[in-house]
């Protein structure tokens, strides 16, 4: 299933953060949320969020009437496969040309900088050992 799942839309990731923050939620609390971001109707919500279904991107639990979803793909997973789409598209696959650019972009604060250098630390251990 992991692979086969489609790339969300911009609005499917909307709906899909409110239910990695929120967990499984109904229609009504989604659009309630995404209302207190910007106008946005509840048939479109439930439209939407029929799609994701049918798509995969989310699974419904139909026990009870009100239907409750549930993201089918984990917030880790979709921010993998949307990095690894932009990285392919927009860098040619350079991950440094990347960083540098996201860099260059704005400051990092210290604590920032100290989770990259922890990071850049473990990937050459890893390197050295592998």
């Amino acid at each position: 299933m992991g692979q086969s799942l489609p790339q969300p839309t911009e609005s499917e990731l909307e709906i899909l953060h409110v239910l990695w923050d929120h967990g499984p939620s109904s229609v009504r609390f989604v659009n309630e949320v995404l209302q207190a971001q910007r106008p946005v109707g509840y048939t479109t919500t439930l439209k939407l969020m029929q799609i994701m279904h049918d798509k995969g991107l989310l699974e419904r639990d139909e026990d009870k009437r009100t239907h409750i979803y549930t993201a089918a793909i984990s917030e880790e997973k979709a921010q993998q496969k949307l990095l690894s789409r932009f990285l392919q598209k927009t860098f040619k696959g350079s991950a440094s040309k990347l960083v540098l650019q996201a860099l260059g972009q704005q400051q990092p604060s210290k604590a920032e900088l100290d989770e990259i250098r922890a990071l850049l630390d473990n990937l050459e251990e890893k390197d050295s050992n592998g």
